[in-house]
């Protein structure tokens, strides 16, 4: 049976905030089929997995530098795990600098036809340009993607597209992030003295390609309009106050699934195409009706329109005044039902099975 190898540039668990290194740990929790993990050391190991640590000798760095071969470490680890009589599946996530050194350290060592790549491609758009990516596409088995959209994307750009695709939906902890009762709601809103207002949230890290700064001169304006709204920002701060603007900063994670659910409406004013969005799945799933740029992969998070009101013009400034006054003007509240299942931990755990799965019975 083939061995499954996962490449990691983050040690696993990963100390830190991070979407697909969540969903790595949150799966090494479960019925999981990885067998190694490459990583520098981690604060603590999973018991389930065997770990090959990378080198941080100075000998492995000075041939590092005078080699210039960045990727030694990686490949000095995988020598010590790979056999010739035993078949391999080494997955790498959005790590595109090591597939050519991955490809030619297995040619080199007579390993490549026992082994099958998946590359997890995060963003959206193709990362190199049309016939750049012939040498990528042709050193990988399989690219797995995070939106049908993407795969679209990819289809239509790429002149020669030698590999199969397949696509994995982000998912998150829906025991976390679910949505509350009214009366629980309510609760939450005066926590933070916010009884009867209509609270909209945005949640993101602080880049201007995430639209904050855009999304707050569109707030001036409906805040205008109607005083009886605030705008809860989480993740950033700005020097200046903004009236109807609470600037909450960095939120842990452990608290975040409550302001999501003392919220009524999500703004999700992002300025690149996004590959997936896991804050507005975060959003959806704790029961806020979420308003979002019509880029990369969100019209395909939100079905097309069928989770939530997709802004054709994202740019536009007046298309998001409109889209939220709409939703103040609206008389019944969210009613838009999210299966428990779409878009979970559990759905990405089971995605992750079939896609290992199904490489396995290719080698067979």
């Amino acid at each position: 049976m083939p061995k499954v190898i996962l490449l990691s540039q983050f040690p696993l668990p990963y100390a830190h905030t991070g979407s697909w290194t969540t969903m790595y740990f949150n799966y090494l929790k479960a019925n999981h089929q990885i067998d190694y993990i490459i990583c520098k050391e981690p604060e603590s190991r999973i018991e389930t997995v065997k770990y090959e640590v990378l080198s941080h000798s100075k000998i492995l760095k000075i041939k590092q530098k005078f080699l210039r071969q960045p990727y030694l470490a990686y490949l000095d680890a995988l020598k010590k795990i790979v056999k010739t009589n035993q078949k391999y599946i080494i997955q790498v996530v959005d790590h595109f600098g090591i597939i050519k050194p991955l490809q030619k350290f297995l040619l080199q060592n007579g390993l490549r036809q026992n082994c099958q790549i998946q590359f997890f491609y995060h963003g959206f758009p193709p990362f190199y340009e049309n016939f750049r990516g012939r040498d990528f596409f042709e050193s990988i088995n399989e690219m797995v993607v995070l939106t049908h959209d993407s795969y679209k994307v990819h289809k239509d750009y790429y002149t020669v597209l030698p590999t199969r695709f397949s696509v994995l939906h982000n998912g998150i902890d829906t025991s976390k992030f679910q949505k509350v009762t009214n009366e629980q709601k309510q609760i939450l809103k005066e926590e933070l003295e916010l009884k009867d207002k209509k609270v909209f949230i945005w949640c993101s890290k602080d880049f201007p390609k995430k639209g904050l700064d855009f999304i707050l001169n569109v707030w001036k304006k409906i805040h205008k309009t109607d005083k009886n709204t605030v705008l809860l920002v989480v993740g950033a701060t700005r020097s200046n106050p903004i009236d109807g603007v609470r600037f909450l900063g960095k939120i842990q994670n452990q608290e975040l699934p409550k302001f999501y659910q003392m919220a009524d409406c999500y703004l999700f004013p992002t300025l690149w195409h996004e590959g997936f969005g896991l804050t507005l799945i975060e959003a959806l799933h704790s029961g806020c009706y979420c308003i979002a740029s019509s880029l990369g992969g969100i019209p395909e998070v939100l079905q097309h329109g069928k989770l939530g009101k997709l802004i054709e013009n994202p740019h536009f400034q007046q298309e998001w005044e409109e889209a939220i006054l709409d939703f103040l003007n609206q008389k019944e509240g969210n009613n838009i039902v999210i299966p428990k299942t779409l878009y979970s931990t559990q759905s990405w755990n089971t995605g992750m099975n079939t896609i290992i799965e199904n490489a396995k019975n290719r080698m067979q």
